[in-house]
Order: C-alpha cells, then sequence, then structure tokens
C-alpha cells in the first residue's frame, strides 16, 4: 500500500503552484507595495484588510488574527481538507503526478489509484451534469413534481444539482462512454454495473438524483429516490463502496455546509436529501445528512475537522418523535463521548422532519426547531426512564440504575452532580437514593477520565518585546527566510548566542537545522524547511509571519543592509561582555593575580576592539 508523498514532489508543488491563484479565487488582493498584496482575511472579520500575500516567496499571513502559511495550508485552513488531499488538490492544478513512498524498500513509486481517482471524480462530474440536464426533460416531469410538492423551486434544484436518471437502461453509459470514459472505470465508478444477461445497465434509472459531495467539492457519488410505481428497487438507492465513495465517511451537503460549521462551531445533523435542502433554505445553512447508514465515528471524524473539538462546540440531532427516532437519538447518546462538541437534540412538532415543518409551517418554524433543541443527555434520559413502569417498585428501580449509568457516563464532574437531580425528579426518587446510584454505577461500571485539555491547540506566539534589540534581531531572521542567498554567509557565521529571545533563538537554530541560508534558494518551500524545524508552535507561527512582513528597509536589500543588520546583532552581546570582563578585572589584585589580571586586561582590549569595528560596521543600521 502507498505512503506518504514523496518530499521532492511537494516541494514541487510548492514551487510551482500559484499562491495569488490559489487564495484570489477565495480573497480580492490588491498591491499593498513591495510586491506584496493585501485583501480582507478570510479567517477572522474585519473592517480594515490585514491579511497579506507574497507571491514571490509563496506565503500568506493575518497580521490581524495569526494564521499564515502556504497554498497547501491555506487549502486545508479554508477546505478543511488534509495535508494530503491539499498537496493532491494542486498537484492536479499544475498538472503535476505525484509518487507515493512504499512501505517496503522506500522506493518512490506512482500510486495506482492516483490516476484513477481523478478518473472517476471526472466522470462523476460528467455524470451530474448530464442528470441536471435530463431534469428538464419530458421525461422527468414526474421528479420535477416531486420537487415542487415539497417546496422546491428550480433555483432550489439548480442549488444543490438535482437531476433524473431517464428511465432508460443504458442512456448515462452511452453517454460516458461517448466522452471516453472506459467501461471498467465507470463499473469502479458505481455508475454502470453488469445484469445477469452480461448486458452493462445504468445503476440508477427512472429515479430523481441527488450529487454527493466531499469536503473538497468533488461529487464522490449519487443518492437516488424512486419515483415510479413499476421500480422494484429501494425507496433510496445509494453509490455503492468504492474507492472514492465510503458510506461511513459521507456526508450530504458537507460541500455547502463546511465554512457555517466552521464559522458557527455548529453541526446540525438531519436523516434525508430534502431535510438538508429544507434546512439550507430555511436559514439553517449547517445541516447536513448521512447517506444510507446511521451516524457513526467515520462521520464524527468529518465533523472533528471543522468544529475542530471545541468544548464550546454544537451538534444537534433532529429525529423523529417516533420510536425509530427515539432509538437513533440514543444510539447518538451513545456515541457521544467520541467528540468533545456539545450534543443537542431537536424533535420536530407531530413528528414533523424539517421538510415537512418548511411546508406547513414556513421558514422560521425550521429555524425555532434548531433554536429550541434540547440536551442530548436530557431527552436520553427521559426516554430512558420513561420505558419503565414507574408505578412499581420493580419498574423504579430498573429505570434509577438504567438512568445512573447514563449520569455517570456523563464526561464534566460539575455536569455530572446537576443531572443527578434530574434523574431523581423523573424517576420520582429522593436526591441522596439517585446520588448513590450514580456513585455505584461510577464503582463497578467505570466512567470515562474528565476531558483533558485538548493537545494541539493553536498557541500564540511568546510575547516579544519591542526594543531595538529584538527588532533588530527579528530584521536578521527575515533576510535568512525571505532572501537567504543572500543573507549566506555572513548569516550562518553568527550562532544562536546572540538571539536575546528564546522563540528567535530557536528559529535560529531551525535555520541551522535546515542546512543554513547559504545553501538555501529560497521561496516555499525553504520557508517551510525552515518552519518544520521549529519544534514549537510559537516557532513555527513566527517563521510565518517573518516570511511576508517587510524589512525596515527602503528598496531592494544588498549586501551592505545584511552586513549592517548582523554586525547590529552582534554589538550587545559583545557590549555584555565588556561589562562582563571589565567587572572581574576591577575585582582582580594584580599584584597577587598578575597573571589573570594581565589576561582579562588583554581579553578587554581585544574585546572594545572589536566592538568598535562592529559599531563602524553597523553604521546606518536600525
Amino acid at each position: 500500500m502507498a505512503g506518504r508523498i514523496v518530499a521532492a514532489d511537494i516541494a514541487a508543488v510548492r514551487e510551482r503552484v500559484s499562491i495569488v491563484e490559489v487564495i484570489g479565487g477565495q480573497v480580492t488582493l490588491r498591491p499593498a507595495g513591495g510586491g506584496n498584496l493585501k485583501g480582507l482575511c478570510p479567517f477572522h472579520e474585519e473592517k480594515s484588510p490585514s491579511f497579506n500575500v507574497t507571491p514571490q516567496r509563496g506565503v500568506f499571513y493575518c497580521f490581524g488574527c495569526g494564521k499564515g502559511g502556504d497554498a497547501i495550508s491555506f487549502l486545508m485552513e479554508t477546505d478543511h481538507l488534509t495535508f494530503s488531499e491539499s498537496v493532491e488538490r494542486l498537484a492536479g492544478m499544475v498538472g503535476i503526478t505525484l509518487r507515493y513512498e512504499e512501505s517496503g524498500d522506500g522506493s518512490p513509486r506512482r500510486r495506482e489509484d492516483t490516476g484513477s481517482r481523478r478518473t472517476l471524480v471526472a466522470a462523476h462530474a460528467e455524470a451530474a451534469a448530464f442528470y441536471a440536464e435530463q431534469l428538464g426533460s419530458a421525461g422527468a416531469r414526474t421528479a420535477r413534481e416531486f420537487l415542487a410538492q415539497r417546496g422546491f423551486d428550480r433555483d432550489a434544484a439548480l442549488r444543490f444539482g438535482c437531476g433524473f436518471a431517464p428511465d432508460s437502461w443504458d442512456a448515462l453509459g452511452k453517454h460516458l462512454r461517448a466522452k471516453g470514459y472506459a467501461a471498467k472505470d465507470l463499473i469502479t465508478a458505481g455508475l454502470i454495473r453488469e445484469a445477469r444477461s452480461g448486458n452493462l445497465i445504468d445503476r440508477f434509472r427512472g429515479r430523481l438524483i441527488w450529487p454527493i459531495r466531499d469536503l473538497s467539492g468533488d461529487v464522490i457519488g449519487f443518492g437516488a429516490r424512486k419515483l415510479f410505481d413499476h421500480d422494484d428497487g429501494p425507496k433510496y438507492l445509494n453509490t455503492p463502496e468504492t474507492p472514492i465513495y465510503k458510506k461511513s465517511h459521507v456526508l450530504y451537503g458537507i460541500d455547502q455546509a463546511k465554512r457555517e460549521i466552521a464559522k458557527q462551531n455548529k453541526a446540525v445533523i438531519v436523516e434525508g436529501y430534502t431535510d438538508v435542502m429544507a434546512c439550507h433554505l430555511a436559514g439553517v445553512p449547517t445541516a447536513v445528512a448521512t447517506c444510507g447508514t446511521a451516524f457513526g465515528d467515520g462521520h464524527i471524524s468529518v465533523l472533528r475537522r471543522l468544529l475542530l473539538d471545541s468544548d464550546a462546540g454544537t451538534i444537534v440531532f433532529t429525529f423523529d418523535g417516533d420510536a425509530a427516532g427515539q432509538k437513533a437519538a440514543l444510539r447518538a447518546f451513545a456515541d457521544d463521548h467520541k467528540f468533545a462538541a456539545r450534543s443537542m437534540v431537536a424533535i420536530g412538532a407531530d413528528n414533523m422532519d424539517p421538510c415537512e415543518l418548511r411546508l406547513a409551517k414556513g421558514d422560521a418554524a425550521v429555524r425555532d426547531l434548531i433554536a429550541d433543541s434540547e440536551r442530548l443527555i436530557n431527552f436520553a434520559l427521559r426516554t430512558t426512564v420513561q420505558g419503565y413502569d414507574l408505578d412499581s417498585a420493580e419498574g423504579q428501580a430498573g429505570a434509577l440504575r438504567a438512568g445512573a449509568r447514563m449520569v455517570a457516563d456523563i464526561k464534566q464532574r460539575d455536569l455530572r452532580d446537576r443531572y443527578v437531580g434530574f434523574l431523581a425528579r423523573h424517576v420520582g426518587v429522593d436526591t441522596e437514593e439517585a446520588r448513590a446510584a450514580v456513585g455505584d454505577a461510577l464503582r463497578h461500571g467505570g466512567r470515562r477520565p474528565e476531558a483533558p485539555a485538548r493537545a494541539g491547540r493553536p498557541v500564540a506566539p511568546a510575547a516579544v518585546p519591542n526594543s531595538r534589540r529584538a527588532l533588530v534581531e527579528r530584521e536578521a531572521l527575515k533576510l535568512a527566510v525571505q532572501h537567504p542567498q543572500l543573507a549566506g554567509p555572513l548569516f550562518d557565521a553568527v550562532d544562536a548566542t546572540p538571539y536575546g529571545h528564546p522563540v528567535h533563538a530557536a528559529v535560529r537554530e531551525a535555520i541551522a537545522a535546515a542546512g543554513g541560508a547559504a545553501s538555501a534558494a529560497g521561496g516555499p518551500t525553504w520557508i517551510e524547511q525552515v518552519r518544520s524545524g521549529c519544534v514549537d508552535l510559537a516557532g513555527q507561527a513566527l517563521v510565518t509571519e517573518l516570511a511576508v512582513e517587510p524589512l525596515r528597509y527602503d528598496g531592494e536589500p544588498d549586501p551592505r543592509y545584511v552586513s549592517v543588520t548582523l554586525a547590529s546583532l552582534q554589538l550587545p552581546v559583545i557590549e555584555q561582555r565588556i561589562k562582563a570582563v571589565k567587572s572581574k578585572l576591577q575585582r582582580t589584585n594584580p599584584v597577587q593575580h598578575k597573571d589573570e589580571y594581565l589576561s582579562l586586561f588583554g581579553e578587554v582590549a581585544s574585546l572594545e576592539q572589536h566592538a568598535q569595528a562592529l559599531r563602524e560596521q553597523a553604521t546606518g543600521g536600525l
């Protein structure tokens, strides 16, 4: 099985991709002087632009919120992709075929499924366009009526890419093969299949179609609703498991909802395609739905990338109030411990789902449904307790034991203590009896530990004093990060000793670990090498900031400016050393310790000479 992307290919992507092209699609950029561009930050609300892009070095940085990086990290932030997914997306943009390290001998090879994935995604895009066009055909009248009866007009159908699969054996297959797609790829994609007769037939026929997209917006599958009585298939039919479609990780609507989910720190889980459409149109743009499977671990992992496991994040489950809906809610509660987000549940009036609610009572009713949601633990406890005969001693004891196990499973201790009273009220026992039952459940069933502070949260760079010395240290590092070939041997000859601030010193060490400025060609690959060489997040953030921050110099930097800056950097250290040696010289008796006194005197003279040379070299500096 192929492993990581070969480092040389990642470097090639960084060098060849245009960061202006990548960012410019989402941010309006305007010239800011010095070859830099500026715009409003896409990561936080602002009125004055503080988001800077430096095309020459392929990096961006926001002086308002501190986010920064290269084209790869920009896609990871805005489209919530993994590192590999971002590299693969950019490689496709610039026509680079990626190689992957093999787990055996370590030799780089092209991953076999890379080309086929591109083919499968392209075939799905072509199929989605075909289905969307067919929705306007005469044969799709029933599909259009289905949408209209549920409150969706033509604009809504276009927004969600709704389509129609003709009631024909091989309409799509013929269309795609005419476009040059091989039958084997279409079978692999799940778009066509082989019938018992041996003929190739379309998987979806005579059905209303919804394209299913991944986080990046690529169509990876379809959901299809039965329309005609002669169709003996299931009511809803989805794409089967394929190399690009894993139903346990697919959430319908995630491509349209991802930014609002990240912005609001909230996700709404509904049960069907029309529910997603209804929520978005009603003003609940965070709604998504599973595709033919129960909400599970894979879906949680997708949402984690958007909610960032924030304790303040919220997930709202919408269920019908019937037995099936209650069962689904209890199953969701069982998975609640797998993510830190706060779980809520919304049960529609008269057991109506969001689509039915919107039709019956309007958009505001859908928004109110989500706004009036209650804690999932409340619903789960109440539903569980009500399942027992509370009028009998046996039933009451059973309800208390079952509820106590649920309360014992609450992560936060203070919240768990509050639900002791909730349990007591609903079972009909006093608080102390409920507390004893929860304590017994904790001892015998064990409880999950208190949620620790999540590792990997963004860490602000350590405060750097705005002193002259700190500015000089920063300027020297900027020269090495932005212009390594210019800084070259002069920079490398000065180790980390003169860098008084720990973060500055850490960046200097990272530059040395990356091979030094003299050996670097510059650009995004060099910046990433230095950034990745920093062991802490503060150092990494500083490298990103240094890569886009203008030098404190009018015009293009030259060798003299490098010389001036490096001299200014070293001078304070030499002056401190002179003070220390002079102090020791004053404490040394020239008669009793003649040799030591003469040695110190000679060292002071040498240091004074070095300091004077640095002062002369530093003339005209910061």
